[in-house]
């Protein structure tokens, strides 16, 4: 197995260069027209059509029906029924979104049997086919069940560890780096960017919020130091890990939806899980039961660094995930409809404006 803790850059370069262009988060996401105006037109139902009537061709049936699952202002997902009873899934994402394709097709040549396999896929388009793989987690256990918790943390973490020594791979699919490092640089990036948006944007940062966030960055900077101790290489992050973005399939927990991942450090990924079930079961962050679920990820690193380091270091990561949803928010409120940006416009700046809460785990 590649090394765990290659100081390497994740994009091959090394982590002492400097950078000779300003970083991808100098200026916030290019704003471009709300896809989902698209997405509910008889044009895109035509040309979705034929693409998947190719695609199945290609594998021996025929499509029977074709039909929209979810519309969200961020992705669309149908349902594909084939005349040989067999059922898959299409799905596009919005434009800051829609590097998934081809990081799914990364994945399934990585790691097959911790993903959903991709029938097809087209990187140009950002469009993906995917095989149904029947009810998702959250369908067959119960919210509060800790076991199930634990296997989704536990599965994760392997997943990390399938990807190690292919940080390239990842970049080049276009997944966004997020080192701990730079967190503080992130920060005063974003804060500046967002302050500076126009009066009535939903997206635009109060000056109140801005200073206190500035305030903020020497701890930034200590729980930055605190993950690099751990010397843990960036890895893949879902960054909306829960039960309803996997499934537990005979061969094994298969996860999917990658289009809010970046590539960060690996801790980090416990984030969203502890979070989830902080407020799924109206606890406080010294709850012995989500110690249990955070263990039960961080035991799979524990031949590379001791459980108490990475015990220790785990708060700094809880507090740099809400960084990647901030991020994740971003790209999506980006590409909005003005009736869209309206109710999701401040999701981004919500949660950079959380950065310095207490995290889900103390």
């Amino acid at each position: 197995m590649p090394s765990v803790t290659d100081e390497a850059g994740s994009d091959g370069t090394s982590a002492d260069e400097p950078s000779q262009e300003p970083p991808w988060y100098a200026t916030l996401p290019e704003d471009g027209p709300g896809p989902s105006v698209r997405w509910t037109s008889d044009a895109f139902e035509a040309e979705l059509r034929d693409w998947v009537v190719d695609v199945l061709d290609g594998v021996g049936t025929e499509l029977v029906a074709l039909e929209a699952a979810h519309q969200r202002p961020w992705s669309t997902v149908w349902r594909a029924f084939a005349a040989d009873g067999s059922t898959y899934w299409a799905k596009q994402n919005c434009p800051h979104q829609a590097f998934e394709t081809r990081l799914l097709v990364v994945l399934d040549a990585i790691a097959p049997d911790r993903v959903v396999p991709v029938v097809a896929a087209d990187p140009e388009r950002g469009l993906h086919l995917v095989p149904d793989q029947g009810r998702v987690f959250a369908e067959t256990v119960g919210g509060d069940d800790l076991d199930a918790w634990c296997r989704i943390a536990t599965e994760a973490m392997h997943l990390q560890r399938d990807l190690v020594g292919h940080a390239a791979d990842l970049v080049g699919a276009g997944v966004s780096v997020m080192r701990p490092a730079e967190a503080a640089a992130y920060v005063r990036a974003r804060v500046a960017s967002l302050e500076a948006l126009p009066e009535g944007d939903p997206r635009r940062m109060a000056p109140e919020v801005a200073d206190r966030l500035r305030r903020r960055l020497p701890d930034v900077a200590a729980w930055a130091a605190d993950l690099d101790e751990l010397a843990l290489a960036e890895n893949l992050v879902h960054n909306d890990l829960h039960a309803n973005n996997v499934f537990a399939t005979p061969a094994g927990m298969r996860f999917f939806d990658f289009g809010d991942s970046v590539l960060a450090h690996p801790l980090s990924a416990l984030f969203i899980p502890l979070n989830v079930l902080l407020h799924r079961l109206e606890t406080t962050p010294d709850d012995a039961r989500l110690r249990r679920v955070a263990d039960a990820g961080i035991e799979v690193w524990s031949d590379v660094v001791p459980v108490a380091q990475l015990r220790a270091a785990l708060p700094a990561a809880l507090h740099l995930g809400r960084l990647l949803r901030a991020e994740s928010w971003l790209r999506v409120t980006a590409t909005l409809t003005p009736p869209e940006l309206a109710e999701y416009g401040d999701a981004g700046t919500w949660w950079l404006g959380a950065l310095g809460d207490e995290p889900p785990l103390t």
